[in-house]
């Protein structure tokens, strides 16, 4: 492990503000920033994507310009990024920052992101399963995920009953892997984190009570339409990227589909993209609270106290 006191004599470790979607962290994060004289890096899989900014919740042009940004606006839409791309980017943007002498700041709410950082899960490509997964891929395109599906149950029920079939990427994967090594999934990730993680971590939550995140939630995508997300989420589809590409599967972009197809009104399009992101809030909460004492939570709206207490944390 790589330690953070050789480059930063005053910190121990790099700092990791996540939580569910609209619970504060950007904000958090952005006054670490401030007081440290650090740089953001995000965890976020969609603001890696250019132009999907409403959308997403990118912080405000005047914020990046203030404190530089990392791992956002990087690929174009239609570009498929893996957690394996964003671990490796990740990694080298860390060991930059860290040689300049400036304290990382990682953001954001993409569970498996954060878990792959903090585990240090090593994502070193498998050319046998990267063919099955191409092969699965075109028969999940002709005939559906639920055959796949049902083998993935059969052959690795742990993976299966731990991914949803709706996630189709991450159940083709599965099966890839288990189909083309013989191991299972969750086999395959054990022994990725065999030698733990590059840097030493320290995860932080913003945890709250259901009903106010998605008060919040509500609030957040009305200003989202306020500000222009329909247009951007037209201007998404109008565009030449592949429309089965990550991107058009984001909450806040895909709900417009049927709406721009003259299948629905906008009032359902809205309704749609408010109920799917309280659902992924409630994921994230799951996800981040499965992770046990790992995870040191933080109260909301309590920002001077909370950045005190990742400051000390971070210095012990």
């Amino acid at each position: 492990m790589i330690e953070v006191s050789k480059f930063i004599p005053e910190y121990k470790y790099i700092p990791v503000i996540t939580g569910p979607t609209a619970s504060g962290k950007s904000s958090l994060a952005l006054e670490l920033c401030r007081r440290t004289g650090g740089e953001l890096i995000s965890a976020d899989s969609m603001q890696i994507y250019k132009g999907l900014d409403i959308g997403t919740a990118k912080d405000s042009a005047a914020e990046r310009a203030e404190i530089p940004h990392h791992m956002t606006d990087i690929a174009e839409p239609g570009t498929y990024f893996n957690v394996s791309d964003y671990v490796t980017a990740c990694y080298e943007t860390i060991g930059g920052l860290l040689a300049r002498g400036v304290l990382p700041v990682i953001c954001g709410g993409t569970g498996q992101y954060i878990s792959a950082l903090y585990y240090g899960f090593d994502y070193g490509r498998d050319a046998s399963a990267d063919e099955e997964t191409a092969r699965l891929e075109k028969e999940f395109e002709e005939n559906g995920i639920d055959g796949i599906y049902a083998r993935l149950k059969k052959r690795d029920p742990e993976a299966a009953a731990k991914i949803h079939p709706n996630n189709t990427r991450r159940v083709i994967r599965a099966l890839a892997v288990i189909e083309s090594t013989g191991r299972t999934f969750t086999e395959k990730n054990s022994e990725s984190t065999s030698e733990g993680p590059r840097y030493p971590f320290k995860l932080f939550m913003i945890d709250m009570d259901r009903q106010i995140l998605y008060d919040r939630i509500n609030r957040r995508v009305d200003i989202m339409m306020e500000e222009g997300i329909e247009q951007e989420a037209r201007d998404l589809y109008d565009s030449d990227a592949d429309k089965k590409s990550t991107c058009f599967q984001a909450i806040g972009y895909k709900e417009f589909k049927d709406y721009f197809e003259g299948k629905s009104d906008i009032d359902e399009a809205v309704y749609h993209i408010k109920l799917r992101s309280r659902h992924y809030a409630k994921r994230q909460l799951t996800w981040f609270r499965a992770m046990g004492d790992d995870v040191i939570r933080l109260s909301p709206d309590d920002s001077g106290k909370n950045v005190q207490k990742v400051l000390d944390t971070i210095s012990q």
